[in-house]
């Protein structure tokens, strides 16, 4: 037992050290709630999906947060989003 629990630990450092070594690359896309209407800007780096599920992805994927306000901009000067 106690192999299995340095097994382990082991590898939840590996995986940490691995993770802490990439390159963090943001990016960030709309997604439109169907219910309300609504949009929100999603960053790609979380690793769960939004909640509930009652939701789409309503744009591309840009690089930086400035850029994804700009696409919200736009999606609520051409009415595709409320505020």
């Amino acid at each position: 037992m106690r192999r299995i629990s340095v097994l382990c630990a082991a590898a939840g450092l590996a995986v940490t050290a691995f993770v802490a070594a990439s390159p963090a690359e943001a990016s960030y896309h709309l997604i439109r709630w169907q219910d309300t209407g609504l949009c929100q800007i999603w960053d790609e780096s979380i690793p769960t999906t939004p909640w509930p599920a009652g939701y789409h992805r309503a744009s591309a994927t840009v690089p930086t947060f400035i850029d994804a306000l700009a696409v919200k901009d736009a999606a609520l000067k051409n009415g595709h989003c409320k505020w």
